[in-house]
């Protein structure tokens, strides 16, 4: 299967456990791969074909932005879950990186995939 990939996707949000973490925005980077047949788009040359990573973007920078979960896999939960089911791709690969959070390490954070069931 094609990849059609977004790759450090900078995000400031509000995100963390701990008190002062829930006064300030902080930066997190998403790395996402997203599962989909390019050969119609490819055949078409049509924008109107593809997986529009720009509509993508935009979504996860709107939702993300707006978020305020205490874990990073909560909010990595939700933003497979976006792209699965409103730009109905079958599968998914996401890693969220929160920047600075550990003292000596650029960043910590999870990857993920997931399927749509229906997929």
């Amino acid at each position: 299967m094609d990849k059609v990939f977004i790759e450090a996707l900078e995000i400031e949000c509000v995100i963390g456990i701990y008190d002062w973490e829930r006064t300030i925005k902080q930066p997190i980077v998403l790395d996402i791969e997203m599962a989909f047949d390019n050969r119609i788009p490819a055949a078409s040359d049509d924008i109107a074909h593809t997986l529009d990573y720009k509509a993508v973007s935009k979504r996860l920078i709107q939702f993300v932005s707006e978020s305020s979960f205490g874990l990073v896999e909560t909010l990595a939960e939700r933003c497979c879950d976006i792209i699965l089911e409103e730009f109905k791709v079958s599968h998914v690969s996401l890693k969220l990186s929160k920047i600075g959070a550990v003292r000596g390490a650029k960043a910590v954070g999870v990857k993920i995939e997931r399927s749509r069931a229906d997929a």
